[in-house]
C-alpha cells in the first residue's frame, strides 16, 4: 500500500518509510492513499482471535514491505506481553460495557500499538542495517508504554519528553525507573503541548533529522493507529455476540484524537459504527471545533485526568483531511492560520459532516468523580480518564455504548483515593516502582535545549 502526506507534497511512500520516519518532511501526517474495504469480510473476521484479526487488518497496510510470516511473528511476539489472552477483553457492567485496554504491560492502552511498534522498528531497521533515535512526548502513558516497546532493543535510542509535576507519581516512575542504556528521560518545564511543539520543530529541522535519524512513536505515527483500530473490530465482535441487535457506539476519552481517530479509521475500512462519542475534560479544544467551529488554543488547565490536558490534537489533521474533501492546499492553509494566529475555523456544513459520526462531549472534574463514586459503589474501579468517556456515554446516548477504559485506576492512585476516601490495591508492579533508582534529565522547553542532549548522547 502507498501512504500519502496530508499536506499534499509526498505521494507513494512505503510503509516501512511512513514507519521510520513518522513525519512526513512537508510537515503533514502520513495517511494511506486508500483504505481497504473489510466489509463484506466481517463474518470471517468475527471468527479470529485477537492476534489472527490484527494479521488480517495489518497485511493490507504493510503490502509487500513486511513478508507475512514475519509480520505474524511481530505480532505474536508483540501481545504475547499481555496478561489476558483476548488483549483487550470487555467487560458488562449493568448498562455500560468497557473494554479494558489496560492488560499491557504499563497497564495503559498506549500498549496495544507501542508493544507492536517497538518490535516493529527492531524488525525494519535490523533489515535496513540502521539506527533510529526515537523522539516523543507524553502527556502520561505514552511515554512509558514507549519506553516498555523499545527498551534494551537494538538499533534503537529513545529520548521521551514529559511536562515536569504535570502527570501522575506512578506515570512518572514507570518512565524514570527503565535505566537500560538505550532510554533517556527528559522532564521539561512546560506542558505537553510545549513538547509536542519541540517534537515537530526538531522533525522539521530536516537536516538535524537526517544526521541524526529521528523517528517518531508518539500517535502521528501511522502504525501506531493502524495497531489502535484492531481493538475496535474485536470489541465489536464480542460486543454483537451478546447484543446483536444493539447498534455500534463508542465512547472515547480523548486529548490528542488519536485514540477516536483509529475508531473512525475503523469505520472507513467497514466496521458499521454508528457513533463515536468524543469526550474531554475541561481542556476541550476537540469539543469546541466540533460544537462552534473555532479550533482556538488556549491556557492548558491542569486537572485530574493528566493525560487529556492537550490542547492541541495533533492528529486532528488527518480527519481535517477528509473533513476538507481531501484537498490539501485547504489543509495547508489551517495550518498556517494555526502557526501564526492560534487557531482556525470549520464552517457549518463541515461541523455538519463531522455531526454525522462524532457526538463532542465535555465533562467536568465534579461529573468525573460522581462517575468513579457511582461504579465504585457497584465494585468496578474507573480511571479518571476512563470515567470521562463513561459519563459522556451516560449524557449522550440512549443505545448501550462501549467505553475505552484508557487506563488501570492504580495510575492515579491518588487521585482515585482521594474521590473514594479509600485505599486501592496496587498490581505488584506498580507498587514496586516506588523502591527502584530513578534516572532523569531536566531542561527547559525549548526545541535547542533537546536537540543538544540528542547530540551530547548519539553517534552520527
Amino acid at each position: 500500500m502507498d501512504f500519502i502526506s496530508t499536506r499534499g507534497q509526498y505521494k507513494n511512500i512505503d510503509f516501512q518509510q511512513v514507519v521510520l520516519e513518522g513525519l512526513s518532511r512537508d510537515g503533514g501526517l502520513f495517511i494511506p492513499a486508500s483504505y481497504p474495504d473489510l466489509s463484506g469480510q466481517l463474518k470471517t473476521l468475527k471468527q479470529l482471535p485477537y492476534c489472527e484479526l490484527a494479521f488480517e487488518i495489518f497485511r493490507h497496510f504493510t503490502g509487500e514491505s513486511i513478508l507475512e510470516s514475519e509480520l505474524k511473528n511481530i505480532i505474536k511476539n508483540s501481545y504475547s506481553t499481555f496478561q489476558s489472552e483476548q488483549v483487550t477483553p470487555l467487560k458488562h457492567l449493568n448498562e455500560t460495557t468497557i473494554l479494558e485496554l489496560f492488560h499491557g504491560p504499563t497497564f495503559a492502552f498506549k500498549d496495544v500499538a507501542l508493544q507492536f511498534l517497538g518490535n516493529l522498528f527492531e524488525w525494519i531497521l535490523t533489515q535496513k542495517n540502521r539506527q533510529l533515535n526515537i523522539l516523543g512526548a507524553t502527556s502520561g502513558d505514552t511515554g512509558s508504554a514507549a519506553i516498555m516497546g523499545v527498551k534494551g532493543k537494538k538499533n534503537i535510542n529513545i529520548f521521551i519528553l514529559h511536562p515536569k509535576g504535570k502527570i501522575s507519581q506512578i506515570q512518572e516512575k514507570q518512565m524514570t525507573t527503565v535505566l537500560d542504556e538505550n532510554v533517556f528521560n527528559v522532564a521539561i518545564e512546560g506542558t505537553f503541548d510545549d513538547g509536542q511543539r519541540i517534537i515537530k520543530e526538531a522533525f522539521n529541522d530536516l537536516g538535524f533529522k537526517d544526521q541524526y535519524n529521528l523517528g517518531a512513536i508518539n500517535s502521528i505515527n501511522f502504525a501506531r493507529v493502524m495497531a489502535q483500530t484492531v481493538y475496535y473490530f474485536y470489541s465489536a465482535f464480542r460486543f454483537n455476540e451478546k447484543y446483536p441487535d444493539a447498534p455500534l457506539v463508542f465512547s472515547v476519552p480523548t486529548g490528542n484524537f488519536g485514540d477516536i481517530y483509529a475508531g473512525y479509521l475503523a469505520k472507513k475500512m467497514g466496521l458499521p459504527i454508528k457513533k463515536l462519542i468524543l469526550a474531554t475534560n475541561e481542556n476541550d479544544i476537540l469539543y469546541r471545533v466540533l460544537t462552534t467551529g473555532k479550533y482556538e488554543v488556549k491556557a492548558v488547565h491542569q486537572s485530574i485526568s493528566p493525560s487529556m490536558d492537550i490542547q492541541i490534537a495533533s492528529n486532528f489533521e488527518r480527519y481535517l483531511y477528509d473533513l476538507l474533501d481531501q484537498n490539501a492546499e485547504k489543509l495547508v492553509q489551517k495550518m498556517e492560520l494555526l502557526n501564526h494566529t492560534g487557531g482556525f475555523t470549520i464552517d457549518e456544513q463541515e461541523m455538519a459532516k463531522a455531526s454525522e459520526l462524532f457526538i463532542p462531549a465535555r465533562i467536568e472534574t465534579a461529573r468525573i468523580e460522581e462517575c468513579i463514586l457511582k461504579f465504585a459503589k457497584n465494585g468496578y474501579i474507573l480511571d479518571p480518564h476512563t470515567a470521562i468517556g463513561v459519563a459522556a456515554a451516560e449524557d449522550n446516548s440512549e443505545d448501550r455504548v462501549i467505553c475505552l477504559a484508557t487506563a488501570h485506576p492504580g495510575k492515579f492512585k491518588d487521585t482515585v483515593e482521594e474521590i473514594l476516601n479509600s485505599a486501592i490495591e496496587l498490581p505488584d508492579a506498580l507498587s514496586s516502582l516506588f523502591d527502584k533508582e530513578a534516572r532523569c534529565l531536566t531542561t527547559p522547553a525549548k526545541t535547542e535545549a533537546i536537540l543538544d542532549i540528542i547530540r551530547s548522547n548519539c553517534s552520527v
